[in-house]
């Protein structure tokens, strides 16, 4: 049943509604790192001069993150959009489990600490080390490894995933120290603790929507068999790897730690591990789960001894999957979400992107559900992104998404049209997570010109555009050090994002807006409801539209 009233001032357009998320395109100080500013965006621009333009929170606790200090992301971006309200994400659930001590006091750490007791193998951590608090947070895994101690385990491993991409580019090495003190502590106890193995999260463990397996293989290989070229320690890695290749963190080939008396690797993972995966954002954690968590049925990639653990991740990172089946903290529970109000109304839907962003107006806009609500009034749509290296084809897929709507709508007609139209433009996020400034200005040009192609395309099936971002990314490509200096950022930004509506009926261009000072991306799905003729639910966050009489 339906929970959406018709809305007594707002009608529908007669063609769909088009929401375009322009992923890590945000509005910056228009400095010379602002790759949004740099760029030529005709389109962008008039639609930012529109008098139904404003600008958008997208970060801190506007999104539902800890505090104003944290970035926001596309996960955390689409799941507030999709959600219409605010909600506790990952970051923030993980933070207080942890200070409330339920994450300790819960079945399955409690199952992983006892299976390592019992079979006296070591208990393994595997995730991304930073404290960029996107996919997880080092003060998660410090807590983590002081109880671990504290319940009496004596063999204790870390797989540290570096990350140089929600966080300075370069910054590994400050991680590794903080956790190589933290470790140094449990051995003066008599704890064995140790890093074990390591590598840029953009080479090895952390791909997402099956776009590189052997990403996946090659971390497989790292983690659980010790293969790899072997260092003594994980700074000695990283430093030797920083002089041999000039690449960041994320970019870092792999490594393994040998252990000074063996030789051997000090750390591959043997029957009867535990095994706790502490990164708490679900989409690239899906396919490293799948390979410790499916059984022989696995083809993805060839897993040679597959070991029997006990495997844990820090949440469920897919609901419908059931996967993994042990986490130890509750994702987010985002039920009523937008797209479900919808297709409760029998409202017709269609969702496409590149394979980058895909997950993102499906799964996560949805709520962190995969399946569709009503399959036969929703169309997901995805186009292959393409593997070769972003600098060198900024322009990624954009065109094709275009072109793929446009040849749907085509070939659907308006009597079978989709009420709302999902769409994500990767470019700003993932060209901007790169550092590299000419390539992102040429990524947000892309954005643009689809842009001028969408707008036509509004103005001819008598729809309406809204254009947003989940974040910023590109608008912010350098941060100022304290001596003067520039460094590369490959991180979000905490900059506010565009919000413009055209509507092509309306004189003006667009309706009038009458946004509150703190408004955010929760906002968005009730100014969408209303552009669709429907009232929001009460609790929603309340639309950006002026009341009509």
């Amino acid at each position: 049943m339906s929970e959406l009233l018709a809305h007594p001032s707002f009608c529908a357009p007669e063609g769909p509604l088009y929401l375009v998320i322009m992923d890590g395109v945000g509005l910056g100080d228009g400095g010379h790192g602002d790759a949004v500013a740099q760029a030529k965006t005709p389109t962008l621009d008039w639609l930012r001069g529109l008098p139904s333009a404003t600008s958008l929170l997208a970060h801190g606790t506007a999104v539902g993150m800890p505090s104003d200090g944290d970035m926001g992301n596309s996960e955390v971006g689409h799941n507030a959009i999709g959600a219409g309200r605010l909600i506790n994400q990952g970051a923030k659930l993980v933070a207080n489990a942890i200070a409330s001590g339920s994450l300790f006091e819960g079945a399955v750490w409690q199952q992983a600490i006892a299976q390592v007791q019992r079979s006296g193998q070591a208990l393994h951590f595997l995730g991304l080390l930073s404290d960029g608090n996107v996919h997880s947070h080092i003060d998660h895994l410090v807590a983590m490894l002081d109880r671990a101690a504290r319940a009496g385990c004596q063999k204790i491993r870390v797989h540290t995933l570096l990350d140089g991409r929600d966080v300075p580019a370069r910054s590994a090495l400050v991680y590794i120290e903080q956790l190589e003190r933290v470790l140094a502590k449990l051995q003066s106890q008599g704890i064995d603790a140790r890093i074990a193995s390591g590598g840029g999260r953009m080479h090895i463990t952390m791909d997402r929507y099956e776009a590189d397996w052997d990403m996946v293989a090659r971390g497989w290989s790292l983690h659980v068999h010790g293969k790899g070229r072997m260092f003594a320690s994980a700074a000695e890695a990283v430093q030797t790897l920083y002089d041999e290749t000039g690449e960041g963190d994320q970019y870092l080939p792999g490594f393994v730690i040998a252990d000074a008396t063996s030789g051997e690797a000090c750390g591959p993972i043997n029957d009867g591990a535990a095994v706790i995966l502490f990164n708490f954002r679900g989409d690239r954690a899906i396919e490293i789960s799948r390979a410790f968590a499916e059984d022989e049925s696995f083809t993805a990639f060839d897993r040679g001894r597959c070991p029997d653990v006990l495997f844990a991740g820090m949440m469920q990172y897919d609901g419908d999957l059931g996967l993994p089946k042990q986490f130890l903290v509750d994702p987010p529970q985002i039920e009523r979400s937008f797209g479900e109000l919808l297709a409760r109304q029998g409202r017709r839907q269609l969702a496409l992107s590149e394979t980058f962003k895909f997950g993102h107006v499906t799964y996560f806009f949805n709520g962190n559900r995969s399946a569709p609500f009503a399959p036969e009034l929703e169309t997901y749509l995805e186009v292959p992104s393409d593997t070769r290296p972003l600098p060198q084809r900024p322009w990624m897929r954009a065109t094709e998404v275009t072109d793929l709507l446009v040849d749907t709508l085509d070939r659907q007609g308006p009597d079978h049209a989709p009420d709302l139209i999902r769409l994500n433009y990767a470019n700003g996020d993932m060209v901007g997570h790169t550092g590299d400034l000419a390539a992102s200005i040429v990524a947000v040009e892309a954005v643009d010109i689809c842009l001028r192609r969408l707008v036509a395309d509004v103005k001819r099936r008598r729809g309406i555009l809204l254009v947003t971002a989940d974040h910023g990314n590109a608008d912010q490509m350098f941060d100022r050090k304290r001596d003067g200096s520039y460094q590369v950022r490959t991180s979000h930004s905490l900059n506010r994002v565009p919000f413009s509506i055209y509507d092509p009926r309306l004189p003006a261009g667009g309706p009038t807006l009458r946004p509150p000072a703190d408004a955010g991306l929760t906002h968005i799905a009730a100014t969408c409801l209303e552009l669709l003729g429907f009232q929001a639910p009460a609790d929603y966050r309340p639309s950006l539209l002026a009341p009509r009489s």
